[in-house]
Formats: C-alpha cells, sequence, structure tokens
C-alpha cells in the first residue's frame, strides 16, 4: 500500500506543470531513467573534455616542431650568405669595401636556383634504367651472396612543399638525436638477418622493448598479414610501449601502427632479384613449387607453367619481395597491367617506408642507414650472418638471369627503381668522398672485431662450430656458416664478441626471456650447452633412462603376476619365460610369452 504522501501525489490532478513534475519524479521507474540520462552526459563532458586538451596538446607539439624547422632553415642561409661574402672577397682581392646585401642576396639565390635545378635533373632520371654500381664492387650473379646495397627516402625528393636537400642536411647535422622507435621489415635472403643482429644489440644494449612473436614463435606469423596481436605482450597491456620490432612478417601498415609510437622510424631492404632467385631455390627446395624441380633452370622452363599459387609455401618462388611488403605477387612480365601493379607497389613503398636498403651495397647502406638513425658507426659494425658457404652456391647463365627478371618482373622493377634512387642519394645527402670515409672507417671497425672476436678471423662450416648454442639454424640444401669465438676473452669483451656472432633464433630466445621473464616455464630456454652443462644433460638423460627401465621392469612382473591366475595362460613354458625375462637385465617380457630387446 502506498504511503499517504505518495498516494496524495498520485490521485492529484496534474492541473500545473509543477505538480506533473513532482508526481512525475516520484515514480521509481523515471527516477532510474534520470540517473542514466545524467550518466550519460556526464560521460559525453568528460570525453570532450579530454578530446580537447589532447588537440591543445598536439596543437603545441606542431608549432613547436614548426618553430624548430624554422630555426634549422634559417642554419642554411646564414652559412651560404657567409660562403658567398668570402668567395666575393676572395674572387676580388683588391676591392676595399665590403659587398653589398644586394649583390650577396643575388649570389645566394643563384646558387639556390641552381641546386634545385640538379635535385630536379636528379628526379627525372628513368627508373628503368640500372645506374653503374661503384668501381670493382660489380655485381656478380655467379656469387649471389657476396653482394650488398640502399635507396633513401622518397619524400626528400618531393617536388611540392619539401626542404632543399642541402637544408635537409644541415637540419640533421645540428638537431640530431638517435632514433629508438623503429620497424625493420625483415625481407627473405637479403642479409636481413645481419640488420637484425644490428637491432637487436642496439636494443639488448640500451634495455629497449621489442615487439616480439606471440608465445614465442620465430616470425610475427609469416605469411599471414601482420596483425597487432601477434605482438607478446600487446593485447594483455603487459608493455605499454615498444621500440623496436624486426621479426619476420607480412607487412600491414594499419596494424603496425597500432603497436608502434607514430614517430617509428620505417625502413627495410631488397637484394638482385637473380642472386636472390639463385639463393631461395637452395635455401627453400623443399616447398612444392622446387620438389619436382632438379634445377632452377628446370623450374623456369617448366615447372611454373603449372604453378599452383595456393598452395602452402609457394610464395617464395615468385615475387617473394612484393609478397612481403603486403602485395599480391601473382603477376609476370606479359600481365596486361603489369605497369600499373608496379606504380602502385612503389608508390605504396615509398608512403609507409622512409628508407629502402640494396643488399649489394650494405656497407654504404649502413652508412646512410646509422645517419638517419644518427646512430655511431659502432653501432652499425656487423659480422655477416645467415650467409652460406661456398660450396652451396651456383653460378647462373645470362639466360638463367633473364628467365628470372621474366618470371619476378614485379621484384625486378621494384629493384631498379630502388636502386636508382640509392646512388642519387648517395650523391646528394653524403656525397661519393665522403661515402669512401665512412666505409673505410667502418671496414676498420670490423676488421679490428674479427681479430679481437673471432678465432681465425673468418666464419667456418656449422660442423666446426664449437659452441653449441652459436651454431646457425640449417634448413633446406644450404650450408650456413657459423662463428668460433677466441678463448681467453675476458668477460665484458666475451659478452659483446657473443652478441656479434649469435644466430637470429637463439638471440630472439634471449630477448623474449629478458623482457618476460615469468613465461620461461612455460616454454624451454634457448640455453649455452658449455662443458659443465653437457655434462648435467647427459646426468638428466641416465636419470630418464634408469626411470623407464624401473617402469618396464614393474610391467613386467604385473604381467607374469596375470599369467599365474590366468589357468590358460599358465603354463610352465609361460612361466619359465617370465622367469628368464626377469634374470635377463637387457630384454623385456613381450605378450604373448616371448622375450624381446629393450
Amino acid at each position: 500500500m502506498l504511503s499517504p504522501p505518495r498516494r496524495w501525489i498520485r490521485d492529484k490532478h496534474p492541473s500545473s506543470l509543477f505538480a506533473f513534475m513532482r508526481r512525475w519524479l516520484c515514480n521509481r521507474r523515471h527516477s532510474l531513467w534520470i540517473l542514466l540520462i545524467l550518466l550519460v552526459v556526464c560521460i559525453a563532458i568528460q570525453t570532450f573534455v579530454a578530446r580537447q586538451a589532447r588537440n591543445d596538446k598536439l596543437t603545441f607539439s606542431v608549432n613547436k616542431e614548426f618553430s624548430t624547422l624554422e630555426k634549422g632553415w634559417a642554419v642554411p642561409q646564414y652559412e651560404s650568405t657567409v660562403r658567398v661574402k668570402q668567395e666575393m672577397r676572395a674572387s676580388d682581392p683588391h676591392q676595399n669595401k665590403e659587398p653589398s646585401d644586394d649583390s650577396i642576396n643575388r649570389r645566394v639565390d643563384k646558387k639556390l636556383d641552381v641546386t634545385a635545378e640538379s635535385e630536379t635533373e636528379a628526379e627525372n632520371v628513368s627508373p628503368d634504367r640500372l645506374l653503374p654500381p661503384k668501381p670493382g664492387n660489380e655485381p656478380s650473379v655467379g656469387h649471389p651472396e657476396s653482394l650488398f646495397g640502399y635507396s633513401d627516402r622518397k619524400d626528400v625528393n618531393r617536388a611540392s612543399s619539401r626542404i632543399p636537400i642541402h637544408t635537409y642536411v644541415n637540419i640533421t647535422k645540428s638537431s640530431c638525436n638517435p632514433k629508438t622507435h623503429v620497424v625493420f621489415l625483415k625481407t627473405h635472403k637479403t642479409a636481413s638477418s645481419t640488420i637484425l643482429n644490428i637491432l637487436y644489440r642496439y636494443g639488448d644494449n640500451r634495455n629497449l622493448t621489442f615487439a616480439l612473436p606471440l608465445n614465442k614463435h620465430s616470425q610475427l606469423f609469416y605469411p599471414s598479414f601482420f596483425a597487432s596481436h601477434f605482438v607478446e605482450g600487446f593485447s594483455s597491456r603487459r608493455l605499454t610501449e615498444f621500440h623496436i620490432m624486426c621479426n619476420h612478417m607480412r607487412f600491414r601498415k594499419s596494424e603496425v601502427a597500432k603497436v608502434m609510437p607514430q614517430d617509428t622510424f620505417y625502413f627495410s631492404i631488397l637484394r638482385h632479384p637473380v642472386t636472390m632467385m639463385e639463393s631461395i631455390f637452395i635455401y627453400f627446395k623443399s616447398i612444392p613449387a622446387f620438389q619436382k624441380s632438379p634445377s632452377l633452370d628446370s623450374f623456369l622452363d617448366s615447372s611454373w607453367k603449372n604453378f599452383n599459387f595456393s598452395m602452402n609455401n609457394n610464395h617464395y618462388a615468385h615475387n617473394i619481395l612484393a609478397f612481403d611488403f603486403g602485395y599480391d605477387n601473382n603477376v609476370t612480365a606479359g600481365a596486361v597491367d603489369l605497369e600499373k601493379r608496379v606504380a602502385a607497389t612503389i608508390e605504396g613503398i615509398e608512403r609507409d617506408f622512409s628508407l629502402v636498403l640494396i643488399s649489394e651495397y650494405f656497407e654504404e647502406s649502413m652508412i646512410l642507414l646509422r645517419r638517419a638513425l644518427c646512430w655511431s658507426l659502432e653501432d652499425v659494425a656487423s659480422f655477416r650472418l645467415n650467409s652460406r658457404s661456398e660450396k652451396t652456391r651456383r653460378s647462373l647463365s645470362p639466360e638463367t638471369a633473364e628467365k628470372i627478371k621474366q618470371w619476378n618482373a614485379l621484384d625486378w622493377r621494384l629493384y631498379l627503381h630502388f636502386n636508382t634512387t640509392f646512388w642519387q642519394k648517395v650523391d646528394t645527402l653524403i656525397g661519393r668522398e665522403n661515402m669512401k670515409r665512412e666505409v673505410s672507417e667502418l671496414r676498420d671497425i670490423q676488421a679490428k672485431l674479427a681479430n679481437t672476436c673471432l678465432k681465425d678471423g673468418r666464419p667456418v662450416d656449422p660442423s666446426q662450430v664449437k659452441d653449441v648454442g652459436l651454431k646457425p639454424f640449417q634448413y633446406g640444401a644450404a650450408v650456413i656458416q657459423g662463428y668460433n669465438l677466441n678463448p681467453n676473452l675476458d668477460r665484458d669483451t666475451k659478452t659483446k664478441c657473443q652478441r656479434l656472432i649469435t644466430p637470429e633464433l637463439q638471440y630472439t630466445d634471449q630477448l623474449y626471456f629478458k623482457q618476460f621473464p615469468d613465461s620461461a616455464a612455460k616454454y624451454r630456454p634457448a640455453q649455452k650447452i658449455t662443458d659443465s652443462g653437457r655434462t648435467a644433460v647427459m646426468g638428466m638423460l641416465r636419470k630418464r633412462v634408469a626411470r623407464h627401465r624401473q617402469t618396464i621392469r614393474k610391467m613386467r612382473d604385473t604381467i607374469c603376476e596375470l599369467l599365474d591366475v590366468v589357468p590358460m595362460l599358465g603354463r610352465s613354458t609361460v612361466k619359465e619365460e617370465c622367469a628368464n625375462c626377469q634374470a635377463k637385465e637387457d630384454t623385456v617380457y613381450d605378450v604373448p610369452g616371448l622375450c624381446r630387446n629393450k
């Protein structure tokens, strides 16, 4: 029964707005609706305030960056003015008075116009023409693994709204801070394992966080398109910031951007498709596309006509570079839309990646990479990892090379384009002489590291690697070389040298257990097996074998007891056989009444 006040409100005729509101508010159901509406309004106001604060912060950061760029633009203009004034004095030593500001400005403007014209000419170089390599380092089809290379960011060359090349270089020198947010798209058979080791060592030394594969996989679930939940610790929010992502994946920028910060530097590496195809055929010989082909020529002559794109792992055999970048690789030289697809692929790569390296010029690529990242020469020094021995390399004829270019037409066009822009960037951003000097310095550093770290200073076949924990993974018909450390190294030097030669799989395991020590119980750690470790492992195996033998004896005794209680099987011959089995340690009882060797 309603209380008198509530019953009075209910029975009263709503003759006025005040009485109606009072009656409506007294209803319990209406009160709940009012609370819900107020809650929604509060959430909306809070969201609006947070978004407005974030926009104000973003506007402030943009204005700050713009003011920094304005300061950077003023530096080269001032330097150019001083340089022009000195040149004018040198050209006319008898002139007593200072050059006028108008004459200096005209001379500076003339210099800037000449620079702009030279940049425009560099942009108009045909992408179909492969620029000549540096002397003494010509690509050799017969030695695919001895080649190295690079290209730089396209947005520096864009005609509209760009900073001049000389201005860009001066800004980099005046305000260069080491980049720690990096994404490296690791492509197949392109010296990418060596770059992975460089990134691993840089992040490991500075305790940076790596975006490692979920559940301790070696790859980010390649060949599936990358998804953000493939990264360990991302979905669970165990890690709030990732610095470096560099494991194998099929690239998808929208998903990568969910994991990595906005200021992340993206780069990758390409290799000449002819030498890369030779290496892939040896390394991935077990895939369906290559299984029935005794040689690469045999595959190119006949097997590819019946090529099945839907079979697992067949993507390795056709335009693998385009596939790794996330584009359709099912295209050959005779395709009608080849030019359109090539243009779309190049545009997408230049949009997503600030830097594209070329494997054939690896040391030059490392110079450009370390300048882009503001790293030191020591940071990019390395030993070649995951490289094949000479005995598994095959020379290719010019005819075979042409067949590969036709079969991998998309990859070939990508390589032509980025190899061309590579030499443009060397000339405009660094210069041949400066590049030669820095490459020489890098080689000196690597030679000193080899003399300090490596026994005999060179790689060896995997059978000669002394430390099992440093033996590289062997796959297909390739023989992957490894290294031996010099004995009697001090602790710090040994740690540094060991990181230089640790193969990809072992180093990935080490970083995984460094970042996720609580997950170590779920997975078997990749430990280095030393002499003491090997002794411990053998002791564990002996104990396990002893336990198995004891279990077998108990099973044998149980069977014999069962035979005693079963009349139809309780024959004397069976009992004697059981007795014989019990007396012999190297045999076990096997039903129906026979002994066999363990």
